[in-house]
This record gives C-alpha cells, sequence and structure tokens, in this order.
C-alpha cells in the first residue's frame, strides 16, 4: 500500500520530552500527585484514578515534571516530563503479587476492559483475554518487526498474562507470522492459552472482530485485551523487575518523506519524528517538500485515529502515526464528474465499477486518475438510508444501522438488544468511512457506551 512504513527502524529513545495524557483513557477521573519541577524516575506516579487509586499512571522515563497542562475548567490534558537521565534511581522493590507488580509500575493501564473500552477493573475475573497480534487497519505496523529482538520477552509476557484469568487466553495471529512460531514454542507450558490463525481484510485485525467470533459478551461479562508491544514490556518486567515501556510505532503516509519505524519509549513527543519526515511545524496548515496541500497528523490509524499537533505525544495505546493530505478543497460539480480518481464503495463514481482483482491497474494510470485518500467528506450529514452498505463490512451479528440509530435517540434498552455490549468505536470505523450520511458514527457509539457504563456505576 502506498505510504506504508518499510521495515527499517530510527532509535529514537533519546527524545527529549514524554507526556502521560488522560484524555486517551476513557471514564479516566485523574487526581494529580506531582507538581511542575517535580523529580520522578521511571516508573514513579504522576497522577490516579480518582475513583480507584490503584489505577496508576506512571512516567515512562526519569526527569522532571515539566509542565502540567490543563483544559477548560481546569481539566487534566497531560503531564510533560523532560527527560533526565541523572534523575534516575533504583527501582523500589516489586510485589510478588503479579498484578500488584503492574498496578505499582503504571502497566496495569495498558490493560483494557470490554465493554467500554476502560482500563481494566483489577477486582474484576474476566471471562477471557484476548490479544491481537495483527492490526489490519490501512497502513498499520507490522508486529513481526515491533517486536524484533523482543520475542522472549513478549513470550514470557503471555506466560504472566495468562495467569491473571481461569478462562482462556486467546492469541490471534496472521498465518505465517514469526511471533505465531514463538508462541507455539511455549504453548504447552500455557494450558488456558489457545493459538488461532485469522485470514481476511480489515477488521479481521480488530480484537473486537476477534471477541465476537472467540467468546462473544453478554451482559455482565468481561473480557481484558492487551497489546503485543505491551506484553513484551510485561515480559520484561517479570524477567528483570524494570519497567521499561519501550514500543515501535510506524509512521506512515504517502505523501512524507521517508515512511519507516521509530523506536521510541511510550508517551514521546512526535515533534522530532514529524520535522524528520520534512513537513513545516505551522500546523495545521503544514506543507511538504513533496505535496502543496496541507497535511493532518493521526495518532492511529486513519479510520479510527485522533488528530493531533505536530508538537503532541503519541497516543497510550498507539503503535502508529500516520499523515494524511487534508481534504480542505471544494470538488467542482461534485458527483457529477465521473469520478475516476475517487474511492466508491457504493458505485457513485465510475471507480466503483472496477473489480477488485483489477485495481493493481491504478498503479499504471496518471497521477490524476489515480484514487486519493485524504479527509475530504464529499458531502454534508444528511438522513439516513437503508441501503445495507453497512452490513457488508460489519463483522458482527448486529444490525449495525439500528445499534446506530439507538445510540442517536439514547434508547439503551434497544441498545441493550441489539448488542451494544460487544462493541467498541472502532468496530464501526468502516461502516464510518462508507456511509453516504456522512455521519460521525464512532463519537455516538462513544457517548452511548459512556451513558452506559455511568448507569451501571
Amino acid at each position: 500500500m502506498e505510504g506504508a512504513a518499510v521495515l527499517r527502524s530510527t532509535d529514537a529513545r533519546n527524545i527529549a520530552t514524554y507526556a502521560i495524557k488522560p484524555t486517551d483513557y476513557v471514564g479516566l477521573v485523574p487526581r494529580l500527585l506531582v507538581a511542575e519541577g517535580d523529580i520522578v524516575a521511571a516508573g514513579d506516579v504522576l497522577f490516579c484514578d480518582k475513583k480507584d487509586e490503584r489505577i496508576r499512571f506512571c512516567s515512562p522515563v526519569a526527569g522532571r515534571v515539566k509542565a502540567v497542562v490543563r483544559g477548560e475548567k481546569r481539566l487534566l490534558l497531560a503531564v510533560v516530563v523532560e527527560k533526565d537521565d541523572a534523575c534516575e534511581k533504583a527501582p523500589a522493590p516489586m510485589p510478588s503479587d503479579l498484578k500488584e507488580q503492574m498496578l505499582q509500575c503504571g502497566l496495569w493501564t495498558m490493560v483494557r476492559q470490554r465493554p467500554f473500552g476502560t482500563v481494566a477493573n483489577p477486582d474484576n475475573a474476566p471471562k477471557a483475554i484476548v490479544v491481537s497480534c495483527f492490526d489490519s487497519a490501512p497502513l498499520a505496523p507490522c508486529y513481526d518487526f515491533a517486536l524484533a529482538g523482543r520475542e522472549d520477552d513478549f513470550t514470557k509476557g503471555l506466560e504472566a498474562l495468562a495467569t491473571l484469568t481461569q478462562g482462556k487466553l486467546h492469541v490471534c495471529f496472521r498465518n505465517g507470522q514469526k511471533l505465531l512460531a514463538k508462541a507455539e514454542q511455549v504453548k504447552s507450558q500455557i494450558s488456558n492459552m489457545e493459538l488461532h490463525v485469522v485470514n481476511g481484510p480489515h477488521p479481521a485485525g480488530n480484537v473486537g472482530t476477534q471477541i465476537a467470533k472467540l467468546c462473544p459478551i453478554n451482559k455482565g461479562e468481561v473480557v481484558w485485551t492487551m497489546n503485543p508491544q505491551d506484553i513484551a514490556t510485561l515480559g520484561h518486567l517479570v524477567k528483570t523487575g524494570e519497567y521499561r515501556p519501550e514500543k515501535t510505532i510506524a509512521v506512515a503516509g504517502a505523501k512524507i518523506k521517508d515512511p519507516h519505524y521509530y523506536r521510541i519509549m511510550a508517551g514521546a513527543c512526535i515533534e522530532s519524528i514529524v520535522k524528520a519526515q520534512a513537513i513545516s511545524c505551522d500546523y495545521p496548515n503544514m506543507v511538504s517538500e513533496a505535496s502543496l496541500c496541507g497535511n493532518r497528523i493521526i495518532s492511529g490509524n486513519v479510520l479510527s485515529g485522533t488528530q493531533v499537533a505536530a508538537d503532541s505525544f503519541v497516543g497510550g495505546y498507539d503503535s502508529l502515526l500516520t499523515i494524511i493530505p487534508e481534504g480542505n478543497y471544494y470538488d467542482f460539480m461534485g458527483w457529477l464528474m465521473p469520478g475516476l480518481d475517487k474511492y466508491s464503495f457504493s458505485r457513485t463514481f465510475l471507480s466503483g465499477f472496477i473489480p477488485r482483482c483489477l485495481h493493481s491497474i491504478f498503479d499504471m494510470m496518471p497521477s490524476c486518475m489515480k484514487p486519493k485518500f485524504d479527509t475530504n467528506t464529499h458531502g454534508e450529514e444528511r438522513p439516513y438510508v437503508f441501503a445495507g452498505n453497512f452490513e457488508r463490512v460489519f463483522p458482527f451479528d448486529i444490525y449495525p444501522l439500528e445499534l446506530i440509530k439507538a445510540c442517536i435517540i439514547g434508547d439503551m434498552e434497544l441498545q441493550e438488544n441489539l448488542g451494544i455490549y460487544e462493541v467498541e468505536p472502532e468496530d464501526f470505523a468502516l461502516c464510518e468511512f462508507i456511509d453516504t450520511s456522512k455521519t460521525d458514527i464512532q463519537p455516538v457509539i462513544r457517548q452511548a457506551l459512556e451513558t452506559l457504563r455511568k448507569e451501571a456505576m
């Protein structure tokens, strides 16, 4: 795919500033525990969850608290730490219990809970734990490459993760993945682990899709999930007692200078990475050397990621930084044109009639005829029409349009009957992409889930 990160990495672990952002975590009400100027070591707590102070959010590096960023009504937006290795100190003794170790150093916040997508409640007994070791989203990172050299930490982390549930640990791979071969080597040592080979287009790599097929969630049930790179961090913690939240992120996009991987510490500032990709820091009016159009920076993938500024920080759960052209232009005559340079799922344009097996001919077309992907919605919001398109991209045994409408009108009973507990906003990302009504579906789903979560508290 054009703009995908090539399998080459740059060591960027010397980035100067890092931040932990409460806004990355669903339902979090933070209690700040540091002040500007405080010295912290890696693993020292910066803030915790007011509702459960065991849920600690800790500094990924040693240094000094550079800034406490607040928004409207003094809402805590980020705690920024300036790295200084001289501030490092001997780590505090770790508890013997695995869960307590993860809570103490802040790694527990990487365990997510469904339904609702919150940080997992340590007191819950999950029905199962599901791990997706591949990402099928556009321009997604290759975990085989991202975890190269950390395979032993990954398998050690799987062993540790399996002890957190009485149910099954389901681990999903693409056929032929190197990580699959490593997991098969330790399968006999983990009695409750099951390995699965999953194939198919996006959203096959979404953990929600895999949960729906392997262990569907009913009301009152809980399933936990964790990213493979965080599992490797867990394995390193178990082996050495050291909290070292490294990750390798893919930096991708068709209009950037050199899409490839960067090895960073969690929460790193992306400013130096953006500059290295030849993009002006005059955000959002950035101009690349390759194009005169503006660009948008997304922490995460293009379908469900979060727009960020050029001097922002990598999201807590993200392993991808995507930079794509802004679509702030007007199409002359809109849908009346043939539209060979527009992707069309509903066959509004001629490009929609080209069979998938012939899509490779796009590479031979002149640039003016190649389909271009940017942020332009090509229309305004309009009423919903039952066209059956959502069902073609939605892999759950759920009526997607009916569930979206139930969320819009706030009918909680209908939402429950239609399977709201099984889904997260990212599961509707493809529906939003092909939606002829131009509705922002993912915020609608998130708002409905938040309402249900608060009602259940």
